[in-house]
């Protein structure tokens, strides 16, 4: 594959637009005429807008006949970070080359894409993707701390190793130039500690965060953090291949289908890793704690299965301490969210009471 490192299509003239302002019938004609000639917007109408950290908006396109031949469809997603701050915007160029280098080219358990665009130079960094309207296809959107049911998980993990056992150890995807490697100290985004400096110590001082932590975390909040660079440190010098991973997999990012299988979205923090990233944080975060300690084990053992499919054997007893040791990463995530719109304390519950389950504190050594 070859790759464009600043802009996701060369022949385009102007830069993509920072804000709402510039999202217009005659922009997305131009942007679309790179990879569509003769496609064209006669005119697009906003039928929803999601509230975020980036811009997401469903709209309502009037195309012409070569547009229509061009596979768009009249009902779409548009997202990018058209907030105007740029905190998000490394993110967007993230997703934006996952679903024009590797979604348009994968069998992916992700949203279909009509287009992906991004600029990623001196002058700033903005992603554009047009997706499917998911609202159109009358499945449901996960919310975090609403569990499912075990048969949706089971469903669930095969899809996840479907994810992971197509793409593992494939050059051709893991090997991008773009694509950082999880919990990679060259990966920044990957550092809640670093990325939310400002909010750790106030979540670390939170009495209603302290009551649920495991004692040896509520006791010294930062040996958190040092349990992340245990974590950081093992992963490094694995020499175990990689693969795909989301990089969070969360339960309300993810879209239950009609015909019943999942799909994941926000793919901003897209990495190349080890499974347990996403199989830990799915399965910990989307069951409630009685769920998860009756099933885990064969939980745990059907991924092991399904991962097979694919021509990968996992030793199941190393799968399970694997599943394990990345708890942490589970707790950090939840410690340090700060999403208004969720009560994240449920989560975060989730992860701390599997962490005294499974004597996290002592696989890291408190």
């Amino acid at each position: 594959m070859e790759f464009s490192t600043q802009r996701g299509h060369p022949t385009r003239k102007e830069r993509l637009p920072l804000t709402y302002d510039g999202v217009t019938a005659d922009w997305l004609t131009s942007v679309l005429q790179t990879q569509n000639p003769g496609a064209e917007v006669r005119g697009m109408e906003m039928t929803g807008q999601v509230f975020g950290h980036t811009s997401k908006a469903r709209y309502a396109l009037d195309l012409n006949a070569a547009a229509v031949e061009a596979g768009i469809p009249e009902h779409v997603c548009l997202k990018a970070n058209w907030t105007g701050d740029p905190l998000s915007s490394d993110v967007c160029v993230n997703e934006a080359r996952f679903y024009g280098q590797l979604r348009a080219k994968l069998d992916l358990p992700a949203p279909n894409c009509y287009f992906a665009d991004w600029d990623d130079d001196a002058e700033g960094k903005q992603g554009f993707v047009m997706l499917e309207d998911l609202v159109e296809l009358g499945g449901l959107f996960g919310t975090s701390g609403q569990p499912i049911t075990l048969d949706d998980m089971f469903a669930s993990i095969g899809q996840l190793a479907h994810l992971h056992g197509s793409t593992w150890g494939k050059p051709d995807v893991i090997d991008q130039p773009w694509l950082q490697t999880a919990v990679s100290p060259e990966t920044p985004t990957d550092d809640y500690w670093d990325l939310m400096k400002d909010y750790v110590p106030i979540h670390n001082a939170r009495q209603s965060h302290l009551d649920l932590l495991p004692k040896w975390a509520a006791e010294d909040p930062d040996r958190i953090y040092r349990a992340f660079h245990k974590l950081r440190a093992q992963e490094m010098a694995d020499p175990s291949p990689l693969c795909l991973v989301h990089g969070d997999a969360h339960l309300g990012n993810s879209y239950l289908c009609p015909d019943g299988h999942r799909i994941w979205l926000d793919w901003q923090i897209v990495r190349k890793g080890r499974p347990w990233r996403d199989v830990h944080y799915f399965l910990v975060g989307s069951l409630t704690i009685d769920q998860r300690r009756g099933a885990e084990r064969d939980l745990i053992r059907h991924y092991c299965e399904r991962i097979a499919d694919y021509g990968v054997t996992l030793d199941f007893d190393k799968a399970w301490h694997d599943y394990h040791r990345w708890l942490i990463w589970g707790i950090i995530a939840w410690h340090t969210n700060i999403n208004p719109n969720e009560n994240t304390l449920i989560s975060l519950e989730r992860f701390c009471v599997a962490a005294e389950d499974h004597d996290l504190g002592g696989i890291y050594g408190f």
